[in-house]
């Protein structure tokens, strides 16, 4: 094996030595003749474009479906570790869907001068049209993403959370699928914590916040921009895993108090939505007046109570990067606890003393913009050259409250498939927490890999590829 990257946490090698968790893998690896693994790895790549597993990127010319690329050598974590990040992830979840009950309802974090006013009440993704509104159970964020990485062994940071709509569940679920049809006798050898759980427990979380009027049994739909969306696999995946319909604005209609699906039987009633459109497009009677995605007096349907949206209108204020900041307080000031899992340091560019911080040392920060995504809009100072340090100065002293900067972190590598052999490569980690009557996860999450040496930037748009993700049974 090739040597790990200089100040970085190896997650299978304590030195010389292979970490219990990985001894199997390290024999299976060893055991396996090369080419056999670039079969094993056709084969996969073979897999995932016959079941359609690909994602879209517009825009930059040629196909943009792209088949998301797939290294087979699994991420471990130990039941003791997954102990932790249960408990921190569950927590945050907690924490974050408090926050959003309160900042749409009292706002007593903002009394209490716990967090400033305006990065709430000014902030792009704050709905107005949703104050006073109490979705069923109080839950606003239903599906949260919690972003996590490691820099060392007992050391996890959350990067940053994901309460909208949070994609790439699809991938955790495939990429275990794959691998035990590829390597059946790993899953004997070893004591892997199953995910093939989470469709059933998406659709228990999503039934389980069904509105007051719902009677019976909830009718479950996912609303979808339609096929040229990035994520439209992953809808269609999980609306056949948990048996419900998958639909466009214009399959739905409302009339009366409620929701309707049109069907070749007649209308159907909707009662819960899981919406995987923006805020902006789900009802061009409230929001944007020219959206042909969403369905024309779909709010009034909510604000009355006739059907649920998950996650809620307005839970992307908790997306915020500024707002990220503040979580480990919201955990206090929620819950009287103390955060089980770390922020990153994080200075806000908004902040004149901190903002000038940053402009001194672009060379050594990773600056983000406050409402970007997906690996877009960032500056990873160590990496860039001299133009575009100079640009990104140029943007942070025009608009300072648009940026938010952090230390370049020692993220942890994980083994992976390279053509020598297998070598360390920087991953993050995204479990996905279903909030609802309870709050559940499955053991595990979508590990993303940087598969270029030495990167930083997991994102598949940005030429990461994914890893299943295993947690050893105790």
């Amino acid at each position: 094996m090739t040597q790990d990257l200089s100040g970085t946490f190896n997650e299978m090698m304590n030195g010389a030595d292979i970490r219990a968790a990985y001894s199997n893998l390290e024999r299976w690896h060893n055991e396996m003749p090369a080419d056999l693994r670039s079969l094993k790895q056709h084969e996969a790549e073979n897999l995932f474009r016959r079941v359609g597993i690909t994602f879209a990127v517009y825009g930059e010319g040629g196909d943009p479906e792209r088949l998301i690329p797939f290294d087979m050598f699994p991420r471990v974590f130990t039941a003791a570790e997954w102990r932790r990040l249960d408990r921190g992830i569950r927590q945050r979840a907690a924490a974050l869907n408090a926050f959003l009950a309160d900042v749409y309802d009292r706002r007593e974090i903002i009394r209490a001068g716990r967090i400033p006013e305006h990065l709430v009440t000014r902030n792009a993704a704050f709905e107005k049209a949703v104050v006073g509104v109490r979705p069923p159970r109080n839950v606003w964020s239903h599906i949260v993403g919690i972003d996590i990485v490691r820099t060392g062994r007992d050391q996890f940071y959350v990067l940053e959370d994901n309460c909208r709509t949070p994609s790439g569940v699809s991938y955790m679920l495939q990429n275990r699928e794959i691998m035990m049809r590829m390597f059946p006798q790993l899953f004997v050898d070893n004591r892997i914590a199953p995910v093939d759980g989470y469709a059933a427990l998406l659709k228990k979380t999503l039934a389980s916040v069904a509105p007051q009027k719902c009677e019976g049994e909830p009718n479950v739909v996912i609303l979808t921009p339609g096929q040229f969306n990035s994520a439209y696999y992953e809808h269609s995946f999980l609306a056949d895993l948990m048996g419900v319909e998958l639909v466009e604005g214009q399959d739905l209609f409302v009339e009366g108090d409620f929701v309707w699906m049109k069907t070749t039987e007649g209308p159907q009633k909707v009662d819960v939505i899981y919406r995987r459109i923006d805020d902006a497009f789900l009802d061009p009677l409230c929001f944007r007046a020219d959206s042909m995605l969403g369905v024309p007096g779909l709010m009034n349907v909510y604000r009355s109570g006739g059907v649920s949206i998950c996650s809620a209108p307005g839970a992307g204020v908790a997306d915020d990067k500024a707002i990220y900041t503040f979580v480990p307080e919201m955990v206090r000031f929620y819950l009287g606890e103390a955060p089980i899992l770390e922020n990153v340091p994080t200075w806000q560019c908004a902040k004149p003393d901190e903002c000038q911080y940053v402009l001194e040392h672009l060379d050594e920060l990773v600056v983000k913009e406050v409402h970007g995504s997906g690996g877009y809009g960032m500056l990873v100072g160590p990496k860039a050259d001299r133009a575009q340090i100079d640009a990104f100065h140029a943007k942070i002293t025009e608009r300072p409250e648009n940026y938010i900067a952090q230390p370049t972190l020692a993220l942890s590598t994980c083994p992976t498939f390279v053509e020598e052999g297998i070598a360390p490569r920087h991953v993050d980690l995204r479990p996905y927490c279903l909030v609802g009557e309870t709050i559940e996860l499955v053991p595990g999450g979508l590990t993303r890999v940087a598969l270029k040496e030495g990167s930083l930037v997991v994102n598949s748009s940005q030429g990461g590829g994914v890893k299943d993700t295993w947690v050893l049974a105790d």
